[in-house]
C-alpha cells in the first residue's frame, strides 16, 4: 500500500465484491488508478446465490482467457422448459453443443473468490470482512464511506452492494422496494456422483444442462423454478416474488420440497445429498424501476441498480457489463479531476446506449402483464397444455374429432371468449413494445 493508502484516501471505493463489482474494479485498476474493493463477507463470494449460469461473452470482456483458469463446472449445451402439473410434465428442450460455449454452469462461491483473486493480481486492494455503514457526504457530494472499523475516502464510490442497497437509498438515488419487484430465491446444491449427473441429464463429462421449470408448486404464482448440473452436484431451486409469499402466507423452501418431489423432478436429484442451502433477494421490477444510475462522485451497478433481465434470467452478465462501464466513466472523470454528477452522468449514458437498457426496455410491460394475468398465464394455460398433451398422446377408443371438440369446449367454458381476446389483446401489446415500439 501506498502512503495514499495509510490515509484512507484513494481514487476509488467499490462496495461489494460480486461480478458488478469486481468488474468495475478490475477496469479501473488496470488503467493505473487506486481502488480499495470492500466485501462484507468472509470472502468475495461467500453471500452471493444464483441459479448456476455465467455467460462467456460478458466474462470475456473482463478476463479474456477465464476458460484457462477459472473454476468452471459445465459447459451448458441444453435447455429444457418444464411445464410441471400435479402429477404429469410438458418438456421442450433446445440442445446444440457450440464450439464456443455460450454458458458455463458455476458456484458462486468458488467462481467470485477466482475473480477477486484475478482482481488483486492487477492491483485492486480488497478489504474482506468489512461492513460500510454509511456513505460519507460533503457540499453534496459523495466522498467516500463509513465502516464499522473506520472512514474510507475516494474521488469516486461505486455501489455494488445488491438489490436492496442501503447506501444508494441513504442519498436519494432508490425508494423503497415494493414487495411484488423483488423475488427471493432458494436453493440447494445436492451432491451426486458425476456419472449418475450424466446418466440422468444424458450428457457427458464436462456437459451441462440447465431446467427452467414452470408450474408445479408455483402454479397460479409469480415464481419459476430451476435446475443446473455442476461436476458433482445438482444446483436445484426457485424464485418467487415477496409479495405471493405474504399474500399466500407460504414459505419458499415448502415451495421447494414439493417440486423436489414432483414425479418429473424427483427422479433427477434421488438418492442426492443436500450440501448447501442458500437465499437471496433478486430484483424483479425492471426496466420501470430502475433507479438513478450516477450523482455526484457516486455510481450504482449490477442488482443495486436493479439490472436483471427476468424473461431471460439474465443477471451476472448484466452486473459485469454495468460494472465495466461504470469503471469506464470513473476512468475519464479521474483522468480531468471532475467527478461531478455530470461528469458521472455518462454512465447513464453508456448503459442506455448498451444492449442492457434497451434489453430492459423491450420488456418494460413484462411484469405489469403478468402481475395482471398471473392466474391465467401461470395456471389456466400451463394446465391446459398439458391436459391438451394428455388428449393428444392418449389411445382410449374416441374418435380424435370429438376428443379435440371437448377440449377446446371445456377451455372456452373455463376462460370465456372475452377472457381469451383479453389474454390476447395482453400479449399482441407485448410483442408490440419488444419489436416495434
Amino acid at each position: 500500500m501506498n502512503k495514499n493508502i495509510h490515509q484512507n484516501k484513494t481514487d476509488v471505493i467499490v462496495v461489494g465484491a460480486g461480478p458488478a463489482g469486481i468488474s468495475a474494479a478490475v477496469t479501473i485498476a488496470r488503467a493505473g488508478y487506486e481502488v480499495i474493493l470492500i466485501e462484507r463477507g468472509t470472502f468475495a463470494g461467500s453471500k452471493n446465490v444464483f441459479g448456476g449460469a455465467i455467460y462467456t461473452q460478458a466474462i470475456k470482456e473482463i478476463f479474456p482467457d477465464f476458460e484457462t483458469s477459472a473454476p468452471l463446472e459445465r459447459k451448458l449445451i441444453e435447455h429444457k422448459f418444464a411445464i410441471l402439473g400435479e402429477d404429469d410434465s410438458t418438456i421442450v428442450s433446445y440442445r446444440k453443443n457450440h464450439e464456443q460455449a455460450v454458458s458455463y454452469s458455476v458456484i458462486r462461491g468458488k467462481f467470485d473468490r477466482w475473480m477477486a483473486e484475478e482482481a488483486k493480481k492487477e492491483g485492486v486492494i480488497l478489504v474482506e470482512e468489512t461492513v460500510v455503514r454509511e456513505l460519507l457526504i460533503e457540499n453534496e457530494k459523495v466522498i467516500g464511506v463509513k465502516t464499522e472499523l473506520e472512514d474510507y475516502y475516494a474521488d469516486i464510490v461505486i455501489l455494488a452492494d445488491g438489490v436492496n442497497s442501503l447506501l444508494a437509498k441513504q442519498i436519494g438515488l432508490r425508494e423503497d422496494i415494493e414487495p411484488k419487484d423483488v423475488a427471493v430465491s432458494v436453493k440447494e446444491v445436492i451432491k451426486l456422483d458425476k456419472e449418475i449427473i450424466n446418466d440422468r441429464f444424458l450428457i457427458n463429462d464436462n456437459e451441462g444442462c440447465v431446467y427452467q421449470l414452470f408450474g408445479g408448486s408455483m402454479l397460479g404464482k409469480l415464481g419459476l423454478g430451476f435446475i443446473y448440473t455442476n461436476k458433482d452436484s445438482i444446483s436445484i431451486g426457485l424464485g418467487i416474488t415477496l409479495d405471493e409469499l405474504t399474500e399466500k402466507k407460504i414459505k419458499p423452501y415448502e415451495l421447494l420440497n414439493q417440486i423436489k418431489s414432483h414425479p418429473t423432478i424427483a427422479p433427477l436429484i434421488k438418492d442426492g445429498e443436500v450440501i448447501e442451502y442458500s437465499a437471496h433477494l433478486i430484483p424483479e421490477g425492471g426496466y420501470k424501476k430502475i433507479p438513478t444510475l450516477s450523482g455526484a462522485g457516486v455510481m450504482i451497478v449490477g442488482d443495486a441498480a436493479m439490472l436483471v433481465n427476468n424473461m431471460h434470467w439474465e443477471g451476472t452478465n448484466l452486473a459485469m457489463i454495468s460494472g465495466k462501464l461504470a469503471g469506464e466513466t470513473a476512468i475519464v472523470a479521474l483522468s480531468k479531476k471532475d467527478t461531478d454528477e455530470d461528469s458521472l452522468a455518462r454512465y447513464q449514458e453508456a448503459i442506455e446506449k448498451s444492449f442492457i437498457m434497451k434489453d430492459l426496455y423491450a420488456y418494460r410491460n413484462l411484469m405489469d402483464i403478468i402481475h395482471d394475468k398471473k392466474e391465467v398465464f401461470l395456471d389456466i394455460y400451463l394446465k391446459k397444455i398439458n391436459a391438451f398433451f394428455e388428449m393428444f398422446t392418449s389411445v382410449n377408443g374416441i374418435p380424435k374429432r370429438e376428443l379435440y371438440r371437448k377440449f377446446i369446449f371445456n377451455f372456452l367454458k373455463e376462460r370465456s371468449l372475452k377472457g381469451l381476446l383479453s389474454d390476447g389483446w395482453a400479449i399482441l401489446r407485448l410483442i408490440w413494445s419488444i419489436l416495434v415500439k
